[in-house]
């Protein structure tokens, strides 16, 4: 993870400012910075996304492919998650600076969003036991300061909403085979219910209160988080705890109620913008993932 250095004269300072409830830039302790969501930025893929959060941004592409159901799930399908952390992002990406990161994430995401409760698996099967469709989730970190869960979880939502699959028609040959035939008809997709996908909220612990979307600086300043995966609904689908320092039991139960009060919050005009975007068509002006 990226790491900036803070003086205890700073420290203090962000520490003050939190009790207060007033952080160095303006926000309330619950507050999230200006947030910009774009989809459909990338042409070869079947949805995509681009999602930035002050100067934290973050590139999503979903491709589709049909693979073999898992044997313990055969009338499911299933998602694959790989995290690339591009040393654009931060100089200690370098080299292979950003794999042990790149994984982390990778099995979190994995967690949150490979399960029934998230996504309707069963619409991705094919033929069960023998064809489903693959959902591979490719995530570029372009910018990095601070709150990456987040970020990443509202641009895997938003590709995901972006995402459209061909329709598959099943035949049967002469032999008594299947034959799987892709329609080539741009109009005839399959969409995927996001509703109840849900948006990771990551709050800090910083003396005797937590941050949501702490800054890299505040970063410094706490000595653990809990991460929470909300649904629309305020239900909890995952939570974990990361950092070195330890939370007591109290601590962890305001910051579930404040996670599911943030994540709840954010759902809604997550998809509002989400469906005004799609209701502009071509008209909307695309910046891209270069802009």
């Amino acid at each position: 993870m990226a790491t900036v250095q803070v003086s205890e004269a700073e420290k203090v300072y962000i520490l003050h400012g939190i009790r207060d409830d007033l952080r160095v830039d303006g926000r309330s302790c619950e507050d999230y910075r200006h947030m910009e969501v774009e989809t459909d930025v990338v042409s070869n893929t079947d949805g995509s996304a681009k999602v930035t959060l002050g100067h934290t941004a973050v590139l999503v592409g979903v491709k589709a492919e049909i693979g073999k159901p898992k044997p313990m799930i055969p009338n499911e399908g299933y998602l694959e998650f790989f995290v690339d952390c591009s040393a654009n992002a931060t100089p200690e990406f370098e080299g292979r600076g950003g794999e042990e990161l790149g994984t982390e994430l990778s099995n979190t995401l994995y967690k949150v969003f490979n399960n029934q409760h998230s996504l309707d698996l069963r619409s991705l099967c094919i033929s069960p036991g023998e064809h489903c469709w693959v959902l591979y989730v490719d995530v570029l970190l372009l910018q990095c300061d601070g709150n990456l869960y987040d970020a990443i979880s509202v641009a895997i939502k938003a590709a995901l909403f972006n995402t459209k699959i061909p329709r598959v028609h099943i035949s049967s040959d002469d032999g008594g085979g299947k034959e799987i035939e892709l329609s080539d008809d741009p109009y005839d997709r399959m969409r995927l219910d996001v509703e109840n996908v849900p948006c990771i909220v990551t709050l800090c612990k910083i003396g005797h209160r937590q941050v949501v979307d702490a800054t890299l600086q505040e970063k410094a300043c706490s000595v653990a988080s809990l991460i929470i995966s909300v649904t629309h609904k305020g239900i909890i689908t995952c939570t974990r705890k990361v950092g070195r320092g330890s939370l007591d039991p109290e601590s962890i139960c305001e910051m579930t109620e404040a996670g599911k009060r943030v994540g709840k919050a954010l759902h809604s005009p997550l998809m509002k913008l989400l469906q005004q975007e799609e209701s502009l068509g071509k008209k909307r002006q695309k910046v891209g993932f270069l802009g």
